[in-house]
């Protein structure tokens, strides 16, 4: 039986606003999602992401428009470690398990979820199919998350480094300097 929650979060780094609607059962997510923003530009974002077992992604599909016209990003996981966009291969990323959508709050989730890291010590690196807004470009990103104390988790990639607060269930309430959620417990 799969939980169902809608999540929406003011995203002051894009000066916007998301909205999730999530399912989740087993160690499988499932989320469609719609964000605008202002920054660098004007844009709306449309996204549907899918993961496998473990919250390992297999797809993320996202459209988005501006003023220059829509992007289409076909993101694939084919569950062994090779990723393609728009069904072109991206060797820079094989081994990821996890997209991370920029600007976006809900895609911190998956690694999280699997480790338990918001609520049991630890800390992890991940490497990460970064997909960058509103361009669509795709590209590897080092991630590392350690578990704080529950509910709080530091994500850290390069010089960039926040303490992230997570609900009991996962998701993301505040990611300072990125997004604080408005609804959704």
């Amino acid at each position: 039986m799969f939980a169902s929650h809608a999540l929406t979060w003011e995203v002051t780094a894009s000066r916007g606003f998301e909205t999730a609607w999530t399912e989740r059962a087993d160690g499988v997510l499932r989320t469609r999602g719609r964000a605008v923003g202002t920054v660098p530009e004007p844009y709306w974002v449309s996204y549907e992401l899918e993961t496998a077992e473990d919250f390992v992604t297999r797809r993320l599909g996202v459209t988005v428009e501006t003023g220059s016209g829509a992007r289409v990003l076909d993101l694939r996981h084919d569950g062994h470690g090779s990723w393609t966009a728009n069904g072109e291969p991206l060797p820079d990323v094989d081994g990821a398990l996890d997209c991370d959508l920029g600007l976006c709050p809900l895609t911190n989730t998956m690694p999280v979820l699997r480790h338990g890291l918001h609520r049991e010590p630890g800390e992890r690196e991940f490497l990460m199919a970064w997909v960058s807004v509103p361009d669509l470009a795709v590209r590897p990103s080092r991630q590392t998350y350690t578990h704080l104390r529950p509910g709080r988790v530091r994500f850290s990639s390069g010089d960039f480094r926040s303490d992230l607060e997570f609900d009991d269930e996962g998701y993301v309430v505040d990611y300072p300097r990125l997004a604080t959620r408005l609804t959704g417990r």
